[in-house]
């Protein structure tokens, strides 16, 4: 059936296309799907093998017609960041373990697709991706410096990783420095003056070539080694007990980073070429592509933005590009696995230090400061935190931060006295608006927000300031409800508490251009009885020309309240 769907609209002009879009995908794909193994902590054909079965699911099930699903630098550092602390030393349980995680985090994705959960797109807010892409990327670049220089640093953190690098630069192995200098040279340069040419793999072959012709084994210089040829055997992987929690914290993290990941990738380029994306179908396709992965022994994999952006510039129509670049790394298993032998780790390490400096968006930084320096915090503390206490943690506390943050602004909303535009109809905050009329005896006050549990307190602690703050003795509290979207039963007790406190004072409310909701509450409350059904109005117009007429209010320009 899926695959009835993806080639029953199929137009066969799209075939030249799709078909020189893969296999250009296809050339970017391998040399960094390989240098990101490294990052998983997994031997390097895991890193094709992580990319085989996921762009078949995905072209079968995915809603976008350009995504391409590959190992990413972000959930190789969250796969490390999980499953290390776990397995030690122990590389065959290691292995198992990743496995266990990407089919953990797969059944996830599957799991919140079913339950309609794709609106978890938007709960990583902006900031925090920003932060955590720069953490990572900062993560990335620092951990790679042993490599480059050709000497080895423990596994630690930012700063004592830091710390070891610049001990050691004592131990500097000239050879290996040059080639990885000259590779990440070389690549920035391409990028620069021909941004269409496959970078990695230009690295990756001239590495193997100079390896070869100028013996780089020889000078001391690192290389791949051998690549196991042939297809991968299904992998059904070994979970202790004590491993399940671990993973299934790390999965649930693991699945709504690489599930968000993937959707800004894809819902820019949906937007780009004028489609729609189905929310909670990429989940169940992004679960169903980490099934995959795991299945042969891979790691999860999310959008990748660097090889989508390769298939939308080569003019790729569909996701048939994903299935020819599978079916190119399959052949490269079976007939080319040998030359990656004399590759280069410097080169590897100088693709993975270029892909994290465009994952590093200083100006999104400098932007994010000047616009709104209160989600520029935001940003630091994730980014800080990726980078000291791990990427996990550090976006858990990044969540929890921005939570109290918007709980904070929810329970003290924006709100107004209002007055009306003279000779018309509209109403505008008085204070912002000297002109405006406002009415003795009467005072119009509008509650941006819901009235819930959290802010209850709050708004009838302002209900009472303007009406005591009044210039004028005050015989109406106009409350424009046509801001207030829900109102619950604690709201509902406030605003009677409200009602009672100005009651003593001879003040009575009326509410005007409540929501559907709204109006149910206070019919169940019995709060539409306190109110009277004299002074519930469906406009602030009908509620200010009702209480004008019949107590004499006129109305004065330019004061305020």
């Amino acid at each position: 059936m899926a695959m009835i769907k993806l080639l029953s609209g199929y137009q066969e002009s799209w075939l030249p296309y799709d078909l020189l879009a893969g296999v250009s995908v296809a050339a970017v794909a391998l040399p960094i799907a390989i240098a990101y193994s490294q990052l998983a902590g997994v031997p390097p054909v895991y890193g094709i093998y992580a990319s085989l079965l996921p762009l078949v699911a995905y072209a079968l099930l995915g809603s976008s017609r350009q995504l391409i699903l590959a190992p990413d630098a972000a959930t190789c550092a969250i796969v490390a960041a999980v499953v290390a602390p776990l397995a030690g030393q122990d590389m065959a349980r290691y292995l198992s373990l990743v496995a266990a995680l990407t089919m953990i985090a797969g059944v996830f994705c599957i799991a919140a697709g079913f339950a309609r959960l794709g609106f978890l797109t938007n709960f990583l807010a902006r900031p925090i991706l920003t932060g955590y892409l720069n953490g990572i990327a900062i993560c990335i670049i620092t951990g790679q410096l042993g490599t480059l220089f050709g000497f080895k640093l423990a596994p630690a953190g930012f700063f004592r990783l830091l710390w070891q690098f610049i001990g050691k630069l004592g131990e500097t192995h000239l050879p290996t420095l040059a080639v990885g200098a000259a590779t990440l040279a070389a690549l920035l340069l391409l990028s620069r003056l021909v941004p269409k040419v496959p970078g990695p793999l230009v690295a990756v072959v001239l590495g193997i070539v100079c390896s070869s012709v100028f013996g780089f084994a020889a000078l001391g210089i690192k290389l791949l080694g051998q690549i196991p040829a042939g297809l991968p055997a299904i992998v059904i992987p070994s979970i202790g007990m004590d491993d399940w929690q671990p993973l299934a914290l790390g999965a649930i993290g693991l699945a709504l980073i690489s599930y968000n990941s993937g959707m800004v990738t894809a819902r820019g380029f949906a937007s780009k070429n004028r489609y729609d994306i189905d929310a909670n179908r990429e989940f169940i396709a992004m679960g169903v592509a980490d099934l995959g992965s795991g299945i042969l022994g891979g790691f999860a994999i999310s959008g990748a933005d660097s090889r989508t952006a390769v298939n939308d510039s080569m003019g790729g129509k569909s996701q048939v590009t994903s299935l020819v670049v599978a079916a190119v790394l399959v052949l490269t298993l079976l007939f080319f696995t040998g030359p990656l032998a004399w590759l280069p780790m410097a080169v590897l390490s100088a693709v993975l230090v270029k892909a994290a400096m465009g994952l590093f968006d200083l100006p999104g930084l400098i932007s994010l400061r000047k616009v709104s320096p209160q989600e520029f915090r935001l940003c630091l503390i994730t980014l800080l935190g990726v980078i000291t206490v791990g990427v996990l943690p550090g976006v858990v506390v990044a969540i929890m931060v921005a939570i109290v943050q918007l709980l904070a602004k929810s329970s003290r909303p924006h709100d107004a006295v209002l007055g009306r535009i003279p000779g018309t109809t509209a109403f505008r905050e008085a204070a912002t608006n000297p002109g405006t009329e406002t009415f003795p005896g009467l005072v119009i006050y509008r509650f941006d927000s819901a009235v819930v549990f959290f802010n209850a307190d709050h708004f009838k602690t302002r209900a009472q300031a303007v009406v005591r703050t009044a210039p004028a003795p005050v015989r109406y509290l106009v409350l424009d409800a046509g801001a207030i979207n829900q109102l619950d039963t604690t709201g509902a007790a406030s605003l009677d508490r409200l009602c009672g406190d100005l009651q003593d004072q001879g003040v009575a409310i009326a509410v005007a251009g409540a929501k559907s909701a709204v109006r149910t509450m206070l019919q169940k409350t019995g709060l539409a009885d306190r109110i009277g059904p004299d002074r519930m109005f469906p406009t602030l117009e009908a509620a200010v020309d009702a209480l004008s007429e019949d107590h004499a209010i006129t109305p004065s320009k330019g004061a305020t309240l």
